[in-house]
């Protein structure tokens, strides 16, 4: 949760942070699997670079997006830079208890009217500008609560 925390309030994860060389970030955390669309065309923007459960797009070979996507009721695995002394963790994380965190360290947020729709509901940090989207869970998703919304995925992208 500290994790999901911090990169809320801040925009970063460690030292990770939109604007900075793909090769820094490679540096960082090893070679990134790269969208096949980038693997067709090595010129093209836009498409991420994945480390497991977390994902740099990339722009003008500059991160412009960084995201970390979760599957209630599983477990996402992380590069150890991003969490370290842990490979995974549960990605098990109901709205309010990423609210409750943002809240207990001042960190503002807002609806973000774009994504909250149907059984969907988004938020978005102030000033970091990073978006967490939350969703009811999937038929496959083993969770205890089916009508509660949880977090599928947390993103800042440049503009």
């Amino acid at each position: 949760m500290n994790l999901l925390v911090d990169f809320a309030r801040t925009g970063r994860i460690g030292p990770l942070h939109c604007g900075m060389a793909l090769t820094r970030a490679e540096d960082l955390l090893g070679a990134g699997r790269p969208h096949p669309a980038i693997r067709m065309r090595p010129d093209i923007d836009g498409y991420p670079y994945a480390w497991d459960g977390l994902e740099l797009s990339v722009t003008r070979g500059l991160v412009s997006g960084i995201s970390i996507s979760l599957r209630p009721g599983s477990t996402a695995m992380l590069p150890p830079l991003v969490l370290p002394d842990s490979e995974s963790y549960p990605s098990t994380v109901l709205r309010e208890d990423l609210i409750a965190g943002l809240d207990a360290v001042g960190c503002r947020h807002d609806i973000n009217d774009r994504l909250t729709f149907g059984e969907q509901s988004s938020i978005l940090t102030q000033p970091a500008q990073v978006c967490a989207v939350f969703f009811t869970p999937g038929r496959g998703d083993h969770v205890p609560h089916r009508e509660r919304l949880y977090l599928g995925v947390i993103h800042k992208h440049t503009a």
